[in-house]
C-alpha cells in the first residue's frame, strides 16, 4: 500500500473520531511513516466488538507472537554506539503510589500490557507492550513487528488493541483500540530492524459489561433482534404449578413427562434387576441363574403370630396372586410365612420433571473509561543514552524454546534485569547492524516489551529506552538466552514525537 510520511515539524493532528482517513505529506529524510489502523468509528467499533463478544473469547484464544523466523541463532558484535545527537528523555507520567515491597516483581508496572492483533495469516497474536508519556496520553510503544506485518509487505495488521494488566481474560484498565501507528520509514519499506519499534495511537479506552446476558420477558426476548439465549431451569412441582396458574408466567413454566419401567432381558444396556414374588411351586419350577422369571435367591422365611399367619391366609383365599407365600401354622410357637421370589429385569423408567425457561438478551453495556494515561500512567521516552547501563525489561512470554521446553505460560508478566551490551549487536538476516543486546531466558510473547532505563521500583516508572526486538540462542543450547533491541536514537525520537503530538479520540461520548 502507499505509505504517508509524516514532518518532523508538522505531525498530523487526527480530526477526531469521524476523520475518514488520515493524511500527510513527505519529508526530506523520510524519517516517519505511518499508517491508519482503526480511523473511523465503525471500524474501531469493529474491532472492539471482535475481542470482546463472548465473553473476550478472542482474547482469551490468541497466543504469543513467536514466529520461528524473528527467533535467532546466530549473533555478532563490534565496535561500539555514537549518538546521533545529544541525549535526551521526557519525564514519566502518573506516578504511581509507593511501597514497601522488598520483593522485584511485586512491583510490576500498571503501564505494560499485552498488544493483540490479527495477523495476515488470519490467526490471533500478542505481542508485549506498555503505555508511554505524550501529549494526549494515548500512546502505546511496541516492537515493529507486532503492528507491521513483516510477511506480508510490511502491511499493518488488523484488529489492534491494547490491554494493560490483561490476565486470563480480564481487561482491568479497560481495551484501547489502535488508531494510528507510527513507525521508523526503514522498517516500514525496507525491514530494518535497527528500527523495530512502532508507537501506536489509541482512542479512550472502553470497559464494563462486555456482551453481558440480561434476563428479560418473553415478549421482550421475542422482540429482540440481537444475540440472545433461553436456559431451562429444573424447578420444583409447586413452583411449577404456582407459575402455570399465573398468566404472566404460564408460558415460562413446562414438564417433562416421565416413562414407565419396561419389562427387559438382562442383557439389554443398563437393565436393572428386582425381584417378584411368587408360589412355591412356580418358585421350584424355576431355573436358576440371569434371566426373567429365574428365581432370586434363596426363599425367605418369615415368623409372625399365629394370628397374623391366619389373616394371611384369609387373604390367599381372596387374592392368591397377592399373597403367594406358604404359610405353617402353629399355635403353640411362632407361626411361618415363607416367601419365594424370582428375577424381573426392567428397563428404567423416568420420573416427571419440572422446569422454567428463562430468556436473556445478549447486550453490551460499555462505558468509556477515559485515557489510558491517565488510568495507568504511561512511561517516560530517552534516547541516546549510553550503553552498558542497567534496564528492566517486561513482557509476556509464552513461546518454546528451540528443544522443545515451554517453561513460560504467558498469563503473567515477567521481567529481566542487567546491564545492556557496549558492543553493537549484529544479525545479518534481518539488517540487524547496531541493535542493543541483553542477557534474558525468555521466550516468544516477550517482544514488544519495554526496556526501562532508570527504573523505579517504588514508582514503577522509568524510561522506554528499547522494546523487546529479536529473541536469540547465543551458545546453540536449543534455550534463548539473549534479547535485542534497536538503539534509540536521534531519529527514534523524531518519530516518538510525531506519535505523541496526535490526539485520537474517544469511541464513546
Amino acid at each position: 500500500m502507499k505509505r504517508i510520511l509524516l514532518p518532523v515539524s508538522g505531525a498530523i493532528l487526527a480530526t477526531g473520531l469521524l476523520a475518514a482517513g488520515l493524511a500527510g505529506t513527505a519529508q526530506a529524510d523520510d524519517t516517519v511513516a505511518t499508517d491508519p489502523l482503526a480511523a473511523s468509528a465503525a471500524k474501531a467499533a469493529e474491532t472492539l466488538e471482535f475481542w470482546t463478544k463472548s465473553n473476550n473469547a478472542a482474547l482469551k484464544g490468541a497466543v504469543a507472537f513467536s514466529p520461528d523466523s524473528l527467533e535467532v541463532s546466530k549473533i555478532a558484535s563490534r565496535g561500539g554506539y555514537t549518538p546521533d545527537t545529544k541525549p535526551g528523555s521526557t519525564a514519566p507520567i502518573g506516578e504511581e503510589k509507593k511501597t514497601t515491597a522488598k520483593v522485584q516483581n511485586v512491583n510490576l508496572p500498571k503501564t505494560i500490557g499485552k498488544v493483540f492483533f490479527e495477523g495476515r495469516d488470519g490467526k490471533l497474536y500478542w505481542c508485549s507492550g506498555t503505555s508511554i508519556q505524550s501529549s494526549y496520553k494515548n500512546l502505546v510503544a511496541t516492537a515493529g513487528h507486532c503492528v507491521y506485518d513483516i510477511a506480508a509487505n510490511d502491511e499493518v495488521v488488523s484488529r489492534w488493541v491494547f490491554v494493560p494488566g490483561y490476565y486470563q481474560g480480564k481487561a482491568p484498565w479497560g481495551v484501547y483500540v489502535g488508531k494510528q501507528a507510527f513507525t521508523h520509514y526503514d522498517f516500514d519499506v525496507y525491514e530494518d530492524f535497527d528500527r523495530d519499534y512502532a508507537f501506536v495511537t489509541v482512542y479512550d479506552g472502553i470497559g464494563g459489561t462486555l456482551y453481558q446476558p440480561k434476563k428479560v420477558t418473553k415478549a421482550e426476548f421475542d422482540a429482540y433482534k440481537g444475540e440472545k439465549e433461553a436456559k431451562d431451569v429444573e424447578v420444583s412441582r409447586d413452583e411449577y404449578r404456582k407459575g402455570k396458574l399465573d398468566p404472566k408466567t404460564t408460558d415460562y413454566y413446562w414438564r417433562q413427562k416421565g416413562t414407565q419401567a419396561e419389562l427387559a432381558g438382562p442383557d439389554f444396556p443398563g437393565a436393572e434387576v428386582t425381584k417378584v414374588e411368587v408360589s412355591e411351586g412356580v418358585y421350584k419350577a424355576a431355573q436358576v441363574g440371569k434371566g426373567n422369571g429365574f428365581k432370586f435367591g434363596e426363599p425367605i422365611v418369615e415368623n409372625v403370630t399365629y394370628k397374623d399367619a391366619l389373616a394371611y391366609l384369609d387373604g390367599q383365599k381372596e387374592n392368591a396372586a397377592k399373597y403367594p407365600g406358604t404359610v405353617k401354622l402353629d399355635e403353640r410357637t411362632n407361626s411361618t410365612i415363607t416367601h419365594y421370589y424370582v428375577q424381573a429385569w426392567y428397563k428404567p423408567g423416568t420420573e416427571r420433571k419440572y422446569f422454567r425457561t428463562d430468556f436473556y438478551i445478549v447486550v453490551h453495556e460499555l462505558k468509556s473509561v477515559g485515557r489510558l494515561g491517565d488510568n495507568v500512567g504511561g512511561q517516560g521516552f530517552a534516547w541516546n543514552q549510553p550503553t552498558g547501563k542497567y534496564v528492566r525489561t517486561f513482557g509476556y512470554p509464552q513461546g518454546t524454546h528451540p528443544d522443545g521446553n515451554k517453561p513460560y505460560t504467558g498469563v503473567t508478566p515477567k521481567w529481566c534485569y542487567g546491564k545492556t551490551s557496549t558492543k553493537s549487536t549484529q544479525i545479518a538476516k534481518y539488517k540487524v547492524e547496531e541493535q542493543v543486546s541483553l542477557k534474558c531466558a525468555v521466550t516468544g510473547g516477550y517482544d514488544g516489551g519495554p526496556w526501562l532505563y532508570k527504573y523505579s521500583n517504588t514508582k514503577r516508572l522509568g524510561y522506554v529506552n528499547g522494546v523487546t526486538s529479536l529473541i536469540a540462542d547465543t551458545n546453540d543450547n536449543k534455550r534463548y538466552d539473549t534479547i535485542t533491541s534497536p538503539y534509540f536514537d536521534g531519529e527514534t525520537k523524531t518519530v516518538y514525537s510525531a506519535a505523541a503530538a496526535v490526539w485520537s479520540g474517544k469511541l464513546i461520548p
